[in-house]
């Protein structure tokens, strides 16, 4: 199973990046949460933010498995414990990578979320809320604004 999403964004990758590793950046595109880690290959991560266990609700967590700034940003993810019991056992892989287009500071941004666990129960949803997510990262990269999803 794999999910592949490429986009093409108004800004440089150096803009585009700081959207997706920056609080003020994670806060505004990934429903509130921020991305908490040292960002060195190996090191562990978490996207912490509003949910079911309030302001510090750990949505996603996992592994860095390279972190190259401005190119590639990859992670080995799991589901927060709030949303499934087996949450160790549930694992993905996503991948990031920017590239610089043309050149008046366009970022072709590939996004893979690829190796899920079989029969992983977050494979539908996660299909649904990455065009949500990446819409909303080249929305506010290119406007400094989100979307309004109606929530």
């Amino acid at each position: 199973m794999e999910l592949k999403f490429v986009i093409y964004v108004g800004v440089t990758p150096d803009k585009l990046w700081d959207v997706f590793v920056k609080p003020e950046g994670t806060r505004a595109t990934f429903f509130g949460s921020v991305i908490q880690s040292t960002f060195e290959k190996g090191s562990s991560y978490e996207y912490v933010g509003p949910g079911t266990d309030g302001d510090e609700t750990v949505h996603v967590y996992g592994k860095i498995l390279a972190f190259e700034p401005h190119k590639v940003f990859s992670v080995l993810e799991h589901p927060g414990p709030s949303y499934r019991e087996n949450h160790a056992e549930l694992k993905s892989r996503i991948t990031i990578t920017l590239e610089p287009v043309g050149e008046t500071g366009t970022t072709k941004l590939t996004l893979v979320n690829d190796n899920w666990t079989e029969n992983h129960p977050s494979f539908e949803s996660t299909s649904e809320s990455w065009p949500m997510i990446l819409s909303n990262v080249k929305t506010y990269a290119e406007t400094g604004k989100t979307l309004d999803f109606g929530w």
